[in-house]
Parts: structure tokens; C-alpha cells; sequence
């Protein structure tokens, strides 16, 4: 019989603070979906090649299937839920919706918290750019001049 290991982290989410119970094995995407019901981040390649899984720990993105929650003890955990306020959108998120830049919907919140640490560090980013810091992320339904577009759009803001 094995015995799991359990540790108490304790971290910002969203801008509130937040206490996990998790085990130490146990991956940033498993306990923001269990302990937090924050489904924008999704597991779906499982080896930190999609994006789709993306969160941002103090303002630089992981792939969240991949990152140990007992590495957020500390920090600061920003999901794609956290980005607006109230029924507010944030303008990222707006600028998707206005350049169509989804279909499935499925990796939106990952290239929207690539797109926030893109701007966050380069403001006015060029196209090249732009498909270079997202070229991680993947998008099955192939919205990527539509994705572009968005972040151009909310770059010349």
C-alpha cells in the first residue's frame, strides 16, 4: 500500500487569496478544475504542447499540466476566469469576441493568457511577434489569422 503525500499551499488565485490541501504529485490544472472549479484551464495533450492547460504564475505562463501546484505555494495564479471584473470582460477577451477569434472555443483561454503575458512584456508587438509567442498554443479549428488580428487590434489600443 502507498502512501500519498499531502501538503497545505497556500497562494493568490485571481487576486483572492487561496488554500489548496493537494498531494505532491498533483499538477496546477488537476487542482485549479477540482479544489477551485476553474474549468478555462483544460488538459488536453498532457505534455505541455497545446497550451489549452495555460496559467499565469507571477505574470509568466506555464502549462499547467505539467506544473506542480505545490510550485504556486507563494504566488501569485492568474486563470483566464480571474482576467475581467464583475460582468466585466477584459479587453483581451473583448478583442477576441470582436475579431471572431475562436471557434470551438476549446484553446481561447490559453491564447488569451499568452496574449495578456505577450502585451504585458511587449506592448506593441508585430505580427511576426505575435505568431512567434503563440506559436505554442494550438488551435485545432486553424483560427489563427483571426487570433492575430485580436491581439493586433488590442496591441494598438
Amino acid at each position: 500500500m502507498t502512501k500519498t503525500h499531502r501538503r497545505t499551499i497556500r497562494f493568490k488565485l485571481n487576486g483572492r487569496p487561496a488554500i489548496a490541501e493537494i498531494g505532491t504529485h498533483e499538477t496546477l490544472v488537476e487542482v485549479l478544475r477540482r479544489d477551485f472549479s476553474l474549468f478555462g484551464a483544460r488538459e488536453s495533450c498532457g505534455q505541455g504542447l497545446c497550451g489549452c492547460c495555460t496559467a499565469l504564475v507571477n505574470g509568466t505562463a506555464v502549462s499547467g499540466c505539467l506544473y506542480l501546484a505545490a510550485f504556486v505555494d507563494g504566488a501569485e495564479v492568474l486563470t483566464v476566469e480571474g482576467l475581467g471584473s464583475g460582468n466585466e470582460l477584459h479587453p483581451i477577451q473583448q478583442s477576441f469576441i470582436e475579431n471572431c477569434a475562436f471557434q470551438c472555443g476549446f484553446c481561447t483561454p490559453g491564447f488569451i493568457l499568452m496574449t495578456k503575458e505577450l502585451l504585458d512584456r511587449h506592448p506593441h508587438p508585430t505580427t511576426d511577434e505575435i505568431r512567434h509567442y503563440l506559436s505554442g498554443n494550438l488551435c485545432r479549428c486553424a483560427a489563427y489569422p483571426d487570433i492575430v488580428r485580436a491581439v493586433k487590434a488590442i496591441a494598438e489600443r
